[in-house]
């Protein structure tokens, strides 16, 4: 007996070839909106929001670029996610976190771009070789074959400098220069990536970004951008309060510093007469005072407090010498309390149980037009700041992007420090292998494992064609000069032709690499698989009339 029909009227099911079809363009899709971006000479996207405001984003960011879509095509989404879920920042996953451009950009910050690149052009191949009737599974398990060989041509071909601590600090260098040199910083390079090592080489190995602070203050040039140890809050000192204290012992607390006064709105009162109104304001005001007593008493010389703090409790700590800071915003006064070594509290009553932070000087700085205070000495002797300049807050914003990105990948390389050439020169070290593994493999695998070549050579020629080359004839000499033992050709896009990537001074860190390989790999393996897509029927409101 047949079932006529299994899933709800709204509900939709693509099958077999519509499927695969459906996945292939989709994530394809995507690889062609970004591909653009790659390399030295990628272009921006502007993105515009339709939320209030309709704010809009300058960008070559791979992973803010895809963030940022709201996309309809599960392939595409799938693509997307691969990208960004692991150590770092930004985790929220779509597909149970196997989201591809955001896992790349949180496990090592850079690369991105590069792996949507070559997971669209593993499918572009993948579509031809289905429609050579050869069958998916042949064709993922030609894949897996292809990336474990190019893995291994990349193990043999690595430099590890982390003995020698001056070529080290050079190759860190090296990598911070290469990341930044298709970013909105590639004319500063020199002096971000000085600015990037020597604020990750003050973490001693450690991968935790949050004791280095970025702040943004619009006015200067991208170059007047600086480095300073210690912490800067991005708040005034109150009026007639100290303005430099010296051995500071913080307290960092989140509680209400503003109930003296008895609000108009949200409070109801019934009273006889005003002055039991005054009665209730006196209580109040008794009570604050015996609060801010309690946190006196815990022998600090600096409260800093995220909620406000109004005039009656200010007046009280500027008369016992304390310096007091209101409105610090949450991000702000968790970071403090991460590099003064204390703990955010919110009760005052035991004073031996609240740990607090220590730092040996407070004190009022300037930087442009803005009043900002600076903790120097801080227990966390990691800690430090970046100050960014720019002449707007879109060009500030791309610019702490990209600082983000070397950051991220100059602190997984202290970790890992294992060093390749990069411009393009990775990819046909890979490629000549793999294509020596096809010649090899016997059977349609073969076939396979070659279309995952050209899929690898993708990425210089993309490269190229973005900086405006002649990539047929560069990849054409590119693959001779690699036919030679010893080869560091690679493509170099400021004189456009074949240069020698040792010489140059462009590397790439072996994580960002090999996390690029193996990511897209596994984001076209699962796509490959899929061979029916069902769509669910959208709720139906109930009419409860």
């Amino acid at each position: 007996m047949a079932i006529d029909k299994l899933l709800k009227d709204d509900a939709t099911e693509e099958k077999g070839e519509r499927a695969r079809m459906a996945s292939f363009v989709g994530a394809m899709a995507i690889a062609e909106l970004v591909k653009t971006t790659l390399g030295p000479k990628g272009m921006d996207k502007i993105l515009q929001s339709t939320g209030r405001g309709h704010s809009v984003t300058v960008t070559n960011d791979g992973a803010t670029i895809l963030k940022s879509l709201h996309i309809d095509n599960p392939a595409a989404k799938v693509l997307v996610g691969i990208l960004s879920v692991v150590v770092t920042v930004d985790g929220a996953a779509w597909l149970h976190g196997i989201d591809i451009s955001k896992v790349q950009d949180d496990e090592v910050g850079d690369g991105t771009t590069s792996v949507v690149v070559l997971a669209g052009e593993l499918l572009r191949e993948a579509e031809k070789l289905v429609a050579a009737k050869i069958h998916p599974m042949t064709i993922i398990s030609g894949y897996r074959m292809a990336a474990e060989c190019a893995r291994d041509a990349l193990l043999q071909k690595v430099m590890d400098n982390k003995e020698d601590a001056e070529k080290f600090k050079s190759d860190l260098m090296k990598i911070a220069m290469t990341t930044l040199s298709s970013k909105i910083l590639s004319q500063d390079k020199e002096h971000f990536a000085k600015l990037a090592v020597d604020a990750v080489m003050r973490l001693k190995g450690s991968t935790n970004l949050e004791a280095i602070q970025i702040i943004k203050k619009p006015g200067g040039s991208l170059k007047d951008s600086f480095l300073d140890e210690g912490f800067i809050l991005d708040k005034k000192i109150g009026i007639g309060q100290p303005k430099r204290i010296e051995n500071a012992k913080i307290l960092v607390a989140n509680t209400a510093m503003d109930t003296d006064k008895v609000k108009i709105y949200g409070a109801r009162v019934r009273v006889d007469s005003m002055s039991r109104v005054a009665e209730i304001e006196g209580a109040e005001k008794e009570k604050m005072r015996e609060k801010v007593q309690k946190i006196i008493g815990h022998g600090i010389n600096c409260f800093v407090n995220r909620q406000l703090i109004y005039n009656f409790p200010e007046e009280l700590f500027a008369d016992a010498g304390v310096l007091a800071i209101e409105h610090a915003d949450f991000d702000g006064i968790e970071r403090l309390a991460l590099v003064t070594g204390g703990e955010i509290a919110s009760t005052f009553d035991n004073p031996e149980s609240v740990k607090l932070g220590h730092c040996k000087l407070i004190e009022e700085i300037m930087i442009g037009e803005d009043k900002l205070i600076h903790f120097s000495g801080v227990e966390m002797g990691q800690a430090c700041t970046i100050v960014l300049r720019g002449a707007s807050f879109h060009v500030l914003d791309e610019a702490e992007r990209s600082l983000h990105d070397a950051l991220c990948v100059l602190s997984q390389t202290v970790n890992d420090s294992r060093v390749l050439l990069g411009g393009g020169w990775p990819e046909m070290v890979m490629a000549k292998d793999v294509d020596e593994l096809a010649r090899r493999t016997p059977g349609k695998k073969s076939h396979a494992i070659d279309a995952f070549s050209r899929a690898l050579i993708s990425i210089p020629t993309t490269i190229a064609d973005n900086a405006g080359l002649d990539s047929a004839e560069l990849i054409a000499k590119l693959r001779a000069e690699h036919h030679k033992e010893g080869s560091h050709a690679g493509i170099d896009v400021i004189s456009g032709s074949v240069g020698d990537m040792a010489e140059l001074g462009i590397s790439e860190a072996f994580k960002v690499k090999q996390a690029v390989l193996l990511s897209a790999t596994e984001a076209a393996e699962m796509i490959l698989r899929v061979d029916e897509i069902i769509t669910c029927a959208p709720r139906k409101r109930e009419d409860r009339m």
